[in-house]
């Protein structure tokens, strides 16, 4: 099969093209042909070596060499002890290695696609959705009316955040810069402050929730707009200049929450079945949409890579594994 495979830590350039073996799914596995895969921060961060990650990862070289976690694609065989799903079926969800032509998914970790989205559509869904679904949801408690704010609200999590939001009943506060107010406007927004122009930070609204995606500022920037019961909500960590940077972040998070009546909750999103069926209502329902920034061929993984680091997508940015 092809994929999209790097050998060594370090930038998207070192991603190559090569023929490996058809994985072979396990009793408990789904053996997925991949349509489509997208691109997600964790993946950078794996390629990169953070060094927070690399017990995970590998210590001195990457364990796991192809890149990409959510899939969409069709069923080409199950494992014994799996009853959900046929071959055939169009399913989404995540898996190890979904930049290759097959990739094995616990069949735990899958669904079926809605079957009006495409295959790059779904691909979209499944870290970035279930994220955002599960903060509001479960974390926050969310209740129709509260205020929240949203920075990096025109990136994959934040453009599913700023709709999930808006569907739950809450006021919506967009945070992105000048050149994706407007998506960030079709999205529901119900205000929208340009980082470029404004420090949200200044300003005098106060929020019930806050969702940090953008990583940029300090805990304190973000305590001055929150309300005395509010709920901070970052998401992963940014790798920072210096190897104390991300690790001091963290720190003054976790040591602050004695001393002040406003709650830090981290978020990781937990894949479920259930979760995955929940956005393909809200979806189905119109109350959600995807929101694909671009679509790369396989061949193209690592400039899909390189424009998630640099390039600010609006939306998700998805590869195109076959047609």
């Amino acid at each position: 099969m092809k994929a999209a495979v790097y050998r060594a830590y370090g930038s998207p350039e070192q991603v190559r093209a090569e023929e490996l073996p058809r994985p072979v799914p396990s009793d408990d596995q789904v053996l997925v042909r991949v349509r489509a895969a997208s691109a997600n921060a964790m993946d950078s961060h794996f390629m990169s070596g953070f060094w927070l990650m690399r017990p995970m990862t590998g210590i001195i070289r990457p364990k796991q060499t192809i890149p990409g976690v959510d899939l969409a694609g069709e069923v080409e065989a199950v494992g014994r002890n799996v009853s959900r799903f046929k071959p055939g079926d169009s399913v989404f969800g995540v898996a190890r290695g979904t930049f290759a032509e097959y990739a094995c998914a616990p069949h735990d970790r899958l669904a079926l696609k809605p079957a009006h989205l495409t295959f790059e559509q779904a691909a979209t869904i499944p870290v970035a959705g279930v994220t955002a679904l599960q903060v509001f949801r479960d974390k926050a408690a969310l209740q129709p009316g509260q205020k929240v704010l949203i920075t990096g609200a025109s990136g994959g999590v934040g453009s599913f955040a700023v709709q999930m939001a808006k569907a739950l009943g809450a006021e919506v506060t967009a945070v992105c810069h000048t050149r994706s107010m407007e998506l960030v406007r079709t999205l529901g927004a119900d205000r929208i402050i340009d980082y470029s122009r404004e420090d949200f930070s200044r300003g005098a609204y106060r929020y019930d929730v806050v969702l940090d995606i953008a990583g940029s500022r300090p805990l304190s920037a973000y305590r001055r707009v929150m309300m005395p019961k509010g709920i901070f909500l970052p998401i992963g960590i940014r790798p920072g200049g210096s190897l104390v940077g991300p690790l001091f972040h963290l720190l003054s998070l976790v040591l602050s929450k004695p001393f002040v009546s406003q709650r830090v909750t981290f978020v990781m999103g937990r894949i479920n079945p259930e979760d995955l069926a929940a956005i393909t209502h809200m979806i189905e329902t119109k109350q959600v949409t995807p929101v694909i920034d671009r679509i790369y061929p396989l061949s193209e993984a690592a400039a899909a890579l390189r424009h998630l680091k640099e390039g600010h997508p609006q939306g998700k940015i998805v590869v195109r594994i076959s047609g």
